[in-house]
């Protein structure tokens, strides 16, 4: 080795050695999430065992002294650690002395211990042993509770137990990492403290906890499942003031016959009220009620020639239904039996409310004009049981002989209130005669007719239920399509894998790889198939260079992708998800066995749209919380397209919604200079309430980059010690605690706009419902109305208070066609020039005058829906032929027509072109004037690749010559 060659390698470790002295361990990434905390850290430990490695140039007689530079780093890096764990055991030791911390110094604590569980799982260079340090702060804190416990045990005076289980509740609430463990411990002290007392002592303690002002006692009725009895009547006598008369005299929608529809709950409540009346007794066998439910329908048999749903079937669906919920009630009547002696026992039972009845008659088309089954929405609010009608309505279809299926668009939720997400909703309908991936890849495999097994099965008819139907229309569905991959795995492709990446380096083309021995071996194993290898070779060669390019996070020996309101580990990208795993195995963050699990040709099995899989099914049902929000486009598709001609608006079983949100004063538009000043200010003005205390502020930003740039400007600065965020990218644990916190007195939390929807926001602080509920700050103008109306309903939700405003960017508005003239005018009363479409000329010009500013910005957004609907639904034509395509291909893989079934498999996994004769950039303007035009856009590549390949293949060219790259930009300052 050279001087030269060795000063600059020594220079490079003098460099690493003092980029690691300088290393603060709290900083920006290690106060993010446990995932970029994790990788931060991880990182820090490549580059001391970079230095370590370094060690190996002592033969060259390097002038630098490594081991000592290594030593001041380890040295430093300890006595960092050191301090990160004493300032983490004062704050546990004052917990342990009786003083309970404040917010701030929760979040500190917060810190420091996640800090210290990153370093013991991630730092690896050290002889620390944080092991001990961590189990010693655990040990004060669990003392302490052991010490309440036992206060509990020796003093049962119904104050002293309040306060003692309002101590424990408060560290589960803050400390994200003892959430689940205290909790636990309250459940223990709970169960001993009922065994030693009867009904009405228990009852009192949850009184007592539920008047508490701090929220504390409430969440611990809320949660905690021994006072589910106690909160459940707090909810019975919450609701039972909106009965079947207040229902009805307030439902809306089509064809409702009130007067049937009463006649019909009579039968059901009447028939309900007598099975509890003989049923409800401690030691109820319930297996004859059950046999007796099953049989009520007969042994009724759908089928596509003939369905069943005469009057004999309606008239016995609210028996049905009755039998249901009596089961419901009956197999949770614990809480009424340890009742006993309370005067509002009754009210510990779970029961069903009116409306719920009301909605699974409406869906069932039992009660109306014409009593058919048909395709029906039906529009719930949040939080008013809308799991419970799907559950319910689906029960009795089943029992009606139907194959029901219920999806919805999250992964979140799916796994709160067990059905699947549309992704589950495709695998069933594509998968029903046999999983199409083993069969592929048997198929491939084997060189064999694998398909013969796969036979068409006997079926019942299907029907579809979703939740939320307007993210059905969303981008991410509508116009989209689901594409089932198979995992082509033998030892013959892991070897060629290898070698792609072990030459990553070298300018590797497919007729180099074609000549090696790896090839080969592939090619003699697999010669019906070597053009699919092929295919897969040309994007190896493509994706081994560019797969770091793409966002992913390792997590749990996994790579993983953030999707919806989740990390994801089921979506592969291309084979950079592959290289991925090559390259985060070399640095030591994956293990053998995970990359090798994970190792394997990726073959797609077709395009299915989400827009045609309902139409596969005999009849379309949905429950959702925004059905008066969608568009007329959508409107349209639902009555035209999906046949869905019912609808139903149930009332609020809690009443009238407590918003307040005045069009004409909470509609604020900012520029950039004052924009986050502006957010700063509304966060004051409100954050105090009407009783002069403090509320809780949830604050909804458009992206997470532009959430952290509010986190992270001058504005907030003096109140940051108060605010905390949460994005997609936080484990389920980090999730739950901070929305459970997010409604306390005097928190300000901001949120990603994905958390605005599907997630409950339940105040159990009193300070915070008194003084004018949790107020909600939307910074952003929602593209469809549905969106900011599910915003909206993170607040004021079950009939208490709440309040909204929107405080909005300027220039952002430019995607909507407004600029400032504009706003300037309606302020000031004046009218606005519209374009309309017209036969004559390009436009018209036409002037309208609007009450608000607030209508101005909605006509304007339903204006640029209208013209991206429009586009999309090119989309959507493009998806159904590639659905068609699909299913063209299922039916050749079911009759084994192999030939056929190879030519769509090669076909549909083209790779990309190994040389390209051609290549040209596109530059795009994608700032926010042009946003209404993106789409076109979008529209006029396909139409351009599709002609410049038809060219090609007219002039006997190869249609996959050319290459063509984007480039957006979005800021001209940047």
């Amino acid at each position: 080795m050279s001087h030269v060659e060795l000063w600059s390698i020594s220079r490079k470790i003098e460099d690493l050695g003092s980029e690691l002295l300088n290393q603060e361990l709290l900083n920006h990434e290690t106060r993010e999430f446990s995932t970029t905390r994790d990788q931060s850290y991880r990182k820090l430990n490549e580059k001391f065992v970079l230095l370590n490695r370094a060690k190996v140039l002592r033969q060259f007689n390097i002038q630098i002294d490594i081991d000592k530079i290594e030593k001041d780093c380890l040295e430093l890096l300890e006595s960092k650690i050191r301090t990160i764990y004493s300032n983490c055991e004062k704050l546990a030791s004052k917990i342990s002395q009786d003083y309970l911390l404040a917010r701030g110094e929760y979040d500190n604590f917060n810190l420091y211990y996640c800090n210290l569980l990153s370093i013991r799982q991630e730092i690896k260079v050290i002889h620390l042993d944080i092991q001990c340090s961590i189990e010693n702060i655990e040990g004060m804190l669990f003392d302490k509770v052991q010490i309440w416990e036992a206060s509990i045990q020796s003093d049962p005076r119904l104050q002293n137990v309040v306060s003692n289980l309002k101590n424990i509740k408060q560290i589960a609430n803050n400390i994200i990492s003892f959430r689940v463990r205290m909790n636990e411990r309250i459940d223990h002290i709970l169960t001993i403290y009922k065994s030693w007392h009867d009904a009405k002592a228990f009852a009192k303690i949850g009184a007592a906890l539920n008047q508490d002002r701090d929220g504390f006692g409430q969440s611990i009725v809320s949660e905690h499942e021994l006072f589910h009895g106690f909160s459940l009547s707090l909810f019975n006598e919450k609701t039972k003031r909106h009965n079947i008369e207040y229902v009805l005299n307030n439902l809306k929608g089509t064809d409702i016959d009130t007067t049937r529809l009463r006649r019909r709950y009579d039968s059901f409540f009447s028939i309900y009220a007598k099975i509890i009346r003989e049923n409800l007794h401690p030691d109820m066998k319930l297996d004859q009620l059950i046999s007796d439910t099953k049989l009520i329908l007969g042994n009724i048999r759908q089928n596509s020639d003939t369905i069943t749903w005469d009057a004999d079937v309606r008239g016995q669906i609210p028996k049905l239904a009755a039998h249901i919920f009596a089961l419901w009630t009956l197999l949770q009547a614990d809480h009424y039996f340890e009742a006993e002696g309370l005067d509002d026992r009754d009210n510990y039972l779970i029961q069903p409310h009116a409306a719920q009845v009301i909605s699974i008659f409406r869906l069932l088309g039992i009660g109306d004009h014409n009593e058919k089954l048909m395709n029906h929405l039906v529009q719930i609010g949040t939080g008013e049981g809308k799991s419970i009608v799907l559950a319910v309505t689906a029960m009795i279809l089943a029992l009606a002989d139907f194959d029901v299926n219920c999806a919805c668009f999250s992964e979140y939720l799916a796994s709160h209130i067990h059905y699947g997400t549309f992704n589950i909703l495709c695998e069933g309908i594509i998968n029903e005669n046999g999983d199409i991936r083993q069969l592929v890849e048997k198929l491939i495999s084997n060189s064999k007719d694998e398909t013969r097994n796969m036979h068409s099965k006997n079926k019942r008819l299907k029907i579809l239920f979703i939740d939320e139907v307007d993210v059905f229309f969303s981008r991410d569905f509508y116009g989209n399509v689901y594409t089932p991959s198979a995992s082509w795995k033998d030892t013959t492709l892991k070897s060629l894998v290898k070698f792609i990446w072990t030459h990553r380096s070298s300018d590797l083309s497919l007729s180099e790889i074609q000549s090696t021995p790896e090839y080969k071996a592939c090619q003699e194993k697999f010669p019906n198939w070597i053009l699919l290898i092929d295919e897969a070779i040309n994007d190896m060669i493509a994706d081994v260079h560019s797969f770091q390019s793409h966002d992913y996070v390792v997590k749990n020996d996994k790579i993983g992708y953030i999707k919806q309101d989740n990390i994801v580990y089921n979506v592969i990208y291309g084979y950079k998800t592959l290289f991925a795993y090559y390259h985060e195995h070399e640095q030591g963050n994956i293990s053998t066995e995970s990359l090798h699990d994970n190792i394997s040709i990726r073959i797609k099995c077709g395009s299915f749209s989400y827009a045609e899989i309902p139409l596969q099914f005999e009849y379309i049902m949905g429950v959702t919380g925004t059905l008066e929000t969608l568009s007329d486009p959508e409107k349209k598709v639902i009555n035209n397209n999906y046949k869905i001609v019912q609808n139903t608006f149930v009332p609020s079983v809690f009443g009238k919604n407590n918003l307040r949100f005045i069009e004409k004063d909470d509609i604020i538009i900012e520029n950039s200079d004052d924009y986050f000043n502006r957010i700063k200010r509304e966060i004051d003005d409100r954050i105090t309430g009407k009783n002069s205390e403090k509320r809780a502020i949830l604050v909804f930003f458009e992206s997470k980059a532009k959430l952290m740039q509010f986190y992270q400007s001058s504005a907030l600065e003096s109140i940051k010690d108060s605010v905390v965020y949460l994005t997609e990218d936080a484990s389920l644990q980090e999730k739950e605690t901070i929305i459970n916190r997010a409604t306390v007195s005097g928190q300000i939390t901001l949120f990603t706009r994905t958390f605005g929807r599907g997630t409950d926001f339940i105040c159990h602080d009193q300070m915070v419902a008194t003084n004018g509920g949790t107020h909600v700050i939307q910074t952003f103008l929602s593209e469809e109305s549905s969106e900011e109306k599910q915003i909206k309903g993170r607040t004021a939700r079950q009939g208490d208070q709440g309040s909204y405003c929107m405080i909005l960017l300027d220039h952002e508005l430019e995607k909507f066609h407004i600029d400032k003239s504009h706003i300037d005018d309606i302020l000031k009363g004046k009218g606005v020039i519209n374009r309309m479409a017209s036969t004559i000329t390009d436009t018209l010009r036409i002037t309208k005058t609007y009450h608000t500013l607030y209508d101005f910005l909605h006509d304007r957004r339903t204006d640029l829906f209208k013209t991206q609907y429009e586009e999309n639904m090119k989309y959507v034509e493009q998806a159904k032929e590639k659905h068609l395509s699909s299913q063209k291909f299922l039916s050749s893989l079911r009759s084994g027509e192999i030939n056929s079934v190879r030519e769509f498999l090669i076909k549909e996994n083209r790779g990309v072109a190994g040389r390209s004769c051609s290549r040209t950039v596109c530059l795009m303007d994608a700032t926010g004037s042009m946003t209404h035009l993106l789409h076109k856009c979008k529209n006029t590549v396909g139409i351009m690749f599709e002609r410049t390949s038809e060219i090609l293949k007219d002039h006997k060219m190869d249609s996959n010559s050319f290459q063509l790259q984007f480039a957006v930009y979005r800021n001209y300052n940047s």
